[in-house]
């Protein structure tokens, strides 16, 4: 073999070898980033909840460039229901984004907070049924995602807890490509819980 073919020869080994630990070192990165950042966990505080639109949108979070940051908001709209119903529901449709609460979505919200607007409380750090769901101040909100929640592009599936159930609720959202922005799709977090001691004949 010339001296041309042995440097030729040592030359593809080289890069051969150089490729082939850029290949190993990639897949053991993406092995090891696998599950990272899936179980991420962000809490939100709020000295006041907000009792308008205007309130919610001075929110930092009403930027919505987050999942997590929409997610937290949907509850505290949902914690004005019952002292201001319309001004929950605008509040949600700022949240709903380009599509607005349809009819079934309002009677949805009937059913399911008439005569239980705790759950919504709920949500919140300390609130339980042995207080009746108060929660402490400042309110502090937890939402969770899990390694599904950004599964399908576009589209989040959130989750937030309560103190009167045992496992964490839903929120699915919905991205805008165009702003990057996160809106609610639909609320899936507001089945029974634990009944408050106050309301609780056996308690």
């Amino acid at each position: 073999m010339g001296l041309f073919d042995s440097l030729k020869s040592q030359a593809i080994s080289t890069i051969r070898k150089e490729a082939g630990s850029a290949v190993n070192n990639a897949v053991n990165g993406a092995m090891q980033n696998i599950g990272k950042g899936r179980n991420h966990t962000e809490t939100f505080q709020f000295n006041v909840l907000p009792q308008n639109l205007s309130e919610l949108q001075a929110l930092p979070e009403a930027s919505l460039d987050s999942a997590f940051k929409t997610a937290a908001l949907v509850i505290v709209a949902l914690t004005r229901y019952e002292q201001d119903t319309a001004a929950c529901f605008e509040m949600l449709n700022f949240l709903k984004g380009p599509e607005p609460l349809s009819e079934f979505e309002k009677q949805f919200l009937k059913d399911r907070l008439s005569g239980a607007t705790y759950k919504t409380m709920s949500f919140f750090d300390g609130a339980i049924p042995g207080n009746n769901y108060q929660p402490m101040v400042p309110y502090t909100l937890k939402v969770s995602e899990n390694p599904y929640s950004f599964d399908n592009e576009n589209w989040a599936v959130m989750y937030v807890t309560s103190g009167g159930a045992d496992s964490p609720r839903p929120i699915k959202l919905r991205k805008k490509p165009s702003t990057g922005q996160w809106f609610l799709n639909e609320i899936q977090c507001l089945s029974d819980i634990r009944t408050p001691v106050a309301a609780d004949p056996w308690a």
